[in-house]
């Protein structure tokens, strides 16, 4: 009996997962924004974001991104009550609909949220493991998805360097 809830919920949680995924990589983002005026040095820009505090490093090469916001839903395990939270996705200034690339998504959780997913009280995916920690500050944990280069997209190995070299930088900045 609670072999079959197990695999019931682990099979809700990755349809989920992957309507959330065809829904939101088959569309032009609405809330994309522009970002050419960032404070840099002159081998990296970094994204300042104010609404949650944290600041992102990236290369030169990233110079002229955009954001992307959506959202992650949570499925309840066991209760009813069910999570969502922003996805702030960093995007490569050379994305195209007809030639996407890599984003990089930043998965924000209040520090409730993020100890109720850690107990098991909802899931973000069908992916066996949960998110892996980028940072936190006093309101905050921000976090990668589990399986967010699943496709291996066109740019996802600089991705995976700009990451290696934990870009995230949490701060106490609120709007």
């Amino acid at each position: 009996m609670k072999k079959n809830n197990l695999l019931i919920k682990t099979a809700i949680a990755f349809i989920m997962l992957s309507l959330i995924f065809i829904t939101g990589c088959g569309r032009t983002p609405q809330n994309q924004q522009n970002n050419t005026n960032q404070p840099q040095t002159p081998n990296e820009v970094i994204y300042k974001n104010t609404e949650y505090g944290f600041d992102f490093t990236l290369p030169q090469s990233w110079k002229g991104y955009t954001i992307v916001t959506s959202n992650w839903n949570g499925v309840p395990l066991g209760g009813t009550k069910s999570e969502e939270g922003p996805i702030i996705s960093i995007r490569h200034p050379e994305w195209t609909s007809a030639k996407p690339r890599q984003d990089i998504p930043i998965m924000v959780f209040t520090l409730a949220q993020w100890d109720a997913m850690n107990n098991s009280k909802f899931s973000v995916g069908a992916a066996p493991i949960p998110p892996s920690e980028l940072g936190r500050n006093s309101k905050y944990v921000f976090a990668l998805p589990a399986r967010y280069n699943y496709s291996y997209p066109e740019g996802f190995q600089e991705v995976e360097t700009i990451l290696n070299g934990k870009p995230l930088k949490p701060t106490e900045n609120f709007e």
